[in-house]
């Protein structure tokens, strides 16, 4: 990206996704290849009255802790960390690993002791989050690593960002602010739905949806950006499901997931390859094996799988649940260390229906559903 285009973004992140005002103490968290954009952030912070503090993330410290640090080592959170999540005001986290695969050589229970650890805080600042006392948002960022997975080019992979983040509009805040409203005529349709089931390949499930409440995902959180989900009824999820897309956490995968669900639990769960790594984050903890998120996937900008979830979970015409902590605000109440998002493609041939009548189909919603 040019200099001009790190501005471009920084001004769009500091301006319309967290919206920093005087005062506010602004943590950014970038990896080493994202400096320029981190650079770009601070002064941009610094315009709107911010007061900004840079921690760099190094690669590979992540995976030198759990593969030799002791349990109290894992389990260990910064402190200034713990205190910017509690106390501070906007935290941006850049996502620009070098190497996605850092951790595929890390026991997969070491892992779970750091996320069970990690629980109680993230529930904290989720909170603070829905009760409008404190921002965050993840980042995008292209790296060589994120484009190999991708199958691109580095540039190229800048492009799909770029697109997918509205930054190729003559005023990309003005085109979020479109692209919210559509979001908030699906989130509004979906508020009086009280049952949805998914239909597609190897995929029938249902779960009921009454009194939660639908989240608007424009960029305030994620950027790129662009879906609606809710938290279901936690023992209502019945049925199967087959996920199109590998499901990554960490950079581990399992390919060919599928689920099948009974009383809102997973009861049997299988793979073509990682199918040992998807039961023992399944094991988790107890809420791990239960659904804490439902979404459709919404921003047409999106349009191939890049290997990548922040971008991948909006693919247009998608559909994705997420194992473990239902988010707060949106009425699940389920409480786990986990929460692993899985993508399923619903653009060929799969439909969705509300209350017994279609509403969905080849990833879009029918005419007449949506208000104009």
């Amino acid at each position: 990206m040019s200099d001009s285009e790190h501005r471009r973004l920084a001004d769009v992140l500091v301006g319309y996704s967290t919206a920093v005002q005087p005062g506010d103490v602004v943590r950014i968290e970038p990896f080493g290849r994202a400096s320029p954009l981190a650079r770009e952030l601070y002064a941009s912070v610094l315009r709107a009255g911010g007061h900004p503090a840079v921690h760099l993330a190094v690669d590979e410290v992540d995976e030198i802790v759990l593969k030799e640090g002791t349990a109290a080592q894992v389990e260990w959170i910064p402190p200034d960390q713990e205190r910017h999540l509690t106390t501070g005001d906007v935290w941006i986290v850049i996502d620009a690993p070098a190497n996605t695969r850092r951790l595929t050589g890390v026991d997969t229970e070491r892992m779970a002791q750091q996320l069970t650890a990690r629980g109680p805080l993230q529930s904290r600042y989720l909170e603070r989050s829905a009760a409008g006392q404190f921002r965050w948002l993840i980042c995008g960022y292209a790296t060589e690593a994120s484009a190999q997975d991708a199958g691109m080019s580095l540039r190229q992979f800048e492009q799909v960002l770029h697109r997918a983040a509205f930054l190729d509009a003559d005023d990309p805040v003005a085109a979020w602010k479109r692209f919210a409203e559509r979001l908030e005529q699906a989130g509004s349709f979906l508020e009086g739905v009280s049952e949805l089931r998914i239909v597609g390949e190897d995929t029938d499930l249902r779960m009921e949806v009454q009194g939660r409440t639908w989240i608007r995902s424009k960029g305030l959180r994620n950027f790129p950006d662009g879906e609606v989900f809710t938290g279901p009824v936690e023992e209502s999820v019945e049925g199967t499901i087959r996920f199109s897309f590998p499901a990554m956490r960490r950079g581990r995968q399992a390919d060919e997931v599928r689920l099948r669900f009974e009383g809102g639990e997973v009861v049997e769960a299988t793979a073509r390859r990682g199918e040992d790594f998807l039961r023992e984050m399944i094991a988790l903890d107890d809420g791990a094996r239960r659904v804490g998120e439902f979404a459709f996937g919404m921003n047409d900008a999106v349009g191939q799988y890049t290997g990548n979830l922040l971008l991948d979970e909006k693919i247009g015409g998608t559909v994705h649940l997420a194992l473990g902590r239902s988010v707060p605000g949106t009425g699940g109440v389920n409480q786990s260390g986990l929460h692993w998002d899985i993508v399923c493609d619903l653009r060929h041939g799969g439909e969705a229906y509300a209350d017994g009548d279609l509403v969905y189909r080849d990833g879009r919603f029918l005419p007449g559903v949506l208000s104009s």
